[in-house]
């Protein structure tokens, strides 16, 4: 049985949390790091989508991040981020709909004419506060999926203006993040990798 491949982006925050739950789950794959301006014809050939990340498996291809993270922890959860409330896929849902929309909608806002970046950073930072006021220690007092499917998003945003960021009035956000972005969990999972090309030898993950 050969490896699943793992299509990946080290920047970007659905890749990042795709690669969260591998680790947790201690599901090795094979990782290959795709320049985004240059993607391979392989990459292309297996993602429905043409974006990352894609995990290519046996049995199919999984080419959403949330689904790598169950089909990852579905296998082994030894930390129990499985067991975590239904409210944690309402956040999830969040951070994927509303949340991204307004990330996206302050980060780029070239791409958006006629978008008003500040109203669009005020609707991230609403959600936010909410989020805030839910955290302590974790969003459920414990690590589960939640955070780490949200945490790479709210990381983004935060370096969009990180001192406007460090103002806000979210102690238990922003240490909930500074933890994360501190941890050997994060430096793991953010190490560089050149992207890969036909013939390069494997990289293996965790």
């Amino acid at each position: 049985m050969t490896l699943p491949l793992l299509y990946s982006f080290r920047r970007c925050p659905y890749a990042i949390r795709a690669r969260l739950a591998l680790a947790s789950a201690a599901a090795e794959v094979e990782l290959r790091e795709v320049a985004l301006r240059h993607k391979p014809e392989t990459f292309l050939a297996a993602s429905p989508s043409g974006t990352v990340p894609c995990l290519v498996t046996d049995t199919g291809v999984i080419d959403e991040s949330l689904d790598i993270m169950l089909w990852a922890l579905r296998q082994r959860d030894p930390e129990g981020w499985l067991a975590m409330p239904e409210e944690g896929f309402e956040w999830i849902s969040r951070t994927d709909g509303p949340f991204k929309a307004a990330l996206d909608r302050t980060k780029y806002a070239d791409r958006y004419p006629g978008t008003d970046p500040e109203e669009q950073r005020g609707l991230a930072a609403d959600f936010l506060a909410d989020l805030d006021r839910r955290i302590d220690g974790f969003i459920f007092g414990r690590p589960t999926l939640a955070d780490y499917a949200i945490l790479p998003f709210v990381r983004q945003f935060a370096f969009v203006d990180k001192a406007w960021f460090d103002a806000r009035p979210w102690p238990d956000l922003q240490r909930w993040l500074e933890r994360f972005m501190a941890s050997e969990r994060f430096e793991r999972v953010m190490a560089k990798q050149a992207p890969w090309q036909e013939g390069d030898p494997p990289v293996l993950f965790p």
